[in-house]
């Protein structure tokens, strides 16, 4: 069930920084009480593969995110001593070093239960008469953009293999700052610094028309 429009789980959850301070962050809280956008990302385990790709690639735009008024938080189900671990790691050892930005340490699951984006299932087992969990049980690339009120305004869900586009996440925080802003809607491939539209028929149609 999609949560777009809805507020976000307000869970607190663990989380280490890139010093190796032991933190406790709510999203919710932390777009309401810094009156701030966040984007959280969810990536599967620390010491894999396309994961530090990602890492990575969201640092690089970090200084685009906080020009647009929005925190950028990570996430994974793995503990902080390995996410600090991870942190110490070097760029070319397949490590994360130089990332600034929190990581959510999930180790509970509750967030992501709650997001339901955790690749797990339970099953009945008749051998032992009673329900296993099947599946790797960690999270699928989820994204959340949340608003400055707590309401989730975008949500996306990759599959383990698919690296994300940091860029449309970019131009997913401008658009929903222009409707913000202007009262507009923003069309098909729109950017920032393009024609935007009225939401009415006769808006729709002299745009279609000029495109």
């Amino acid at each position: 069930m999609s949560l777009v429009g809805k507020k976000f789980p307000s869970i607190s959850v663990d989380a280490m920084s890139e010093m190796g301070d032991n933190l406790k962050i709510n999203i919710f809280e932390e777009a309401v009480n810094n009156n701030k956008k966040v984007l959280l990302f969810w990536y599967p385990k620390d010491f894999t593969f396309v994961c530090p790709t990602e890492l990575h690639a969201f640092q690089a735009a970090l200084p685009e995110f906080e020009k647009r008024n929005t925190i950028v938080i990570g996430a994974s189900c793995d503990t902080n001593e390995v996410h600090f671990a991870w942190l110490n790691t070097p760029k070319n050892n397949g490590g994360i070093e130089g990332v600034t930005y929190p990581i959510l340490a999930d180790t509970t699951r509750n967030l992501a239960s709650a997001l339901d984006i955790l690749d797990a299932e339970w099953v009945y087992n008749e051998e032992l008469n009673d329900e296993i969990l099947e599946g790797s049980n960690v999270t699928f690339r989820a994204t959340y953009l949340i608003d400055e009120t707590g309401k989730i305004f975008h949500e996306s869900v990759n599959d383990m293999p698919l690296g994300r586009n940091v860029n449309e996440y970019l131009r997913l925080v401008d658009a929903y700052t222009h409707v913000q802003t202007k009262g507009e809607v923003c069309p098909a491939n729109w950017e920032e610094g393009k024609e935007a539209m009225s939401a009415d028929r006769l808006s729709t149609a002299a745009y279609l028309a000029q495109n």
